[in-house]
């Protein structure tokens, strides 16, 4: 028996007959194509302005960057999230102030958040960790009422819907994650979304090295007898920028991914469905999220339990793999001097494990995991 893997893309011919359109053009870097993306990115979650990036945390970065916020100001992001949500804070000469999750989702808590808030701090960014939403009902107009930027970290959900609305539309700015393991994939790559044009203009000069004009638009200017006068090849460097562009091969995949999301989330429901019908009875464990499957887009299926590290080995023997989502950050050594009161996370995260879950996760794999669970949970945890 092979590995059963923890994450896999779920990728086919039709990705590959989009590409081989892009190199029958032989233009593969910022084109055409990245535009289209971004255009049907823009319908599909009903907002004005999309910019492809290379990658989320790139996104996140010049989402935040785009505010210029004055030095050693404050942003809260959640204690439990990947370090890209505190980083890009870092890239942008700005103090995290980490916010304590709920027991019952991982998620911000929105009770820490109102604590741990002071008159210095500029910007919100909630995390729908695992794909489950954030109180977003709550926190909105709470920073409003504060003046608080609110930057939605996306990656970890796309095409969900939160009390009748898209995640990543509620803040001042979405950003999206298409790394390899993610939602899509584009192999990596990202995605900011905002209704706000300044915004837009902002990153998307940020995205490419701070330009004022677009390199493509440039281009298309250059073609044409009535623009033979025209100085196509001059530009501006307005803000310092970064090397942050979407190519085409990346576009190219991510077109056909987008028409497949709704899919994607489909079969996730009908898997996570017979993971929680699977272990309703287990006594020694529980689902890490609350786990509202309807228009839902979830990508942890992640549990809890007191002897986590002992059932990772137990499941690595099985040839089950499995990880951790995700250690605090205030307890890596970068970040340590930014600590605050954080016990939710503390506890919680020595508890939980991620078990392998993506569209195409076969039912015999499936039930063999969920067998396992059941074998281990009545001879281990009873």
């Amino acid at each position: 028996m092979k590995n059963i893997r923890l994450f896999k893309p779920l990728i086919g011919n039709e990705e590959l007959k989009e590409i081989n359109k892009v190199f029958k053009k032989s233009w593969i870097g910022y084109g055409p194509t990245v535009k289209k993306f971004e255009k049907l990115w823009c319908k599909k979650f009903n907002i004005k302005h999309s910019i492809a990036t290379n990658s989320c945390t790139a996104a996140l970065h010049i989402a935040l960057k785009s505010f210029n916020f004055k030095k050693n100001k404050k942003v809260l992001v959640p204690s439990i999230t990947f370090s890209a949500t505190a980083a890009v804070v870092l890239y942008c000469d700005l103090q995290p102030i980490f916010v304590d999750i709920n027991t019952n989702s991982l998620t911000m808590s929105f009770e820490d958040l109102k604590r741990k808030y002071t008159k210095d701090c500029v910007a919100i960014m909630p995390v729908h960790f695992g794909g489950h939403p954030c109180e977003m009902e709550k926190i909105i107009p709470w920073a409003k009422k504060k003046n608080l930027k609110v930057i939605e970290d996306c990656a970890h959900t796309c095409g969900g819907t939160y009390k009748g609305k898209k995640l990543g539309t509620w803040g001042d700015i979405g950003c999206f994650s298409f790394e390899e393991k993610k939602m899509l994939t584009t192999g990596d790559g990202g995605m900011v979304v905002t209704n706000n044009k300044k915004n837009s203009n902002i990153i998307r000069s940020l995205s490419f090295h701070g330009w004022d004009k677009d390199p493509l638009l440039r281009h298309k200017k250059s073609s044409g007898k009535q623009n033979m006068n025209l100085k196509h090849w001059e530009y501006q460097i307005k803000k310092l920028g970064f090397k942050y562009n979407m190519n085409d091969l990346m576009a190219s995949i991510g077109i056909v991914q987008m028409k497949k999301i709704n899919f994607f989330n489909y079969k996730r429901r009908i898997i996570l469905k017979k993971y929680l019908k699977g272990i309703k009875l287990c006594k020694g464990f529980i689902p890490a999220y609350p786990y509202n499957l309807k228009q839902s887009s979830y990508w942890l299926f992640s549990i809890r339990c007191k002897r986590r590290d002992h059932l990772i080995k137990y499941l690595k023997q099985k040839k089950i793999s499995t990880s951790v989502h995700l250690k605090p950050l205030p307890l890596h050594q970068l970040y340590k001097k930014y600590k605050s009161s954080m016990p939710n996370a503390q506890k919680i995260w020595k508890e939980i494990l991620t078990l392998p879950f993506y569209p195409d996760l076969s039912a015999k794999n499936l039930n063999y995991i969920i067998k396992q669970l059941n074998i281990y949970d009545s001879k281990y945890l009873k």
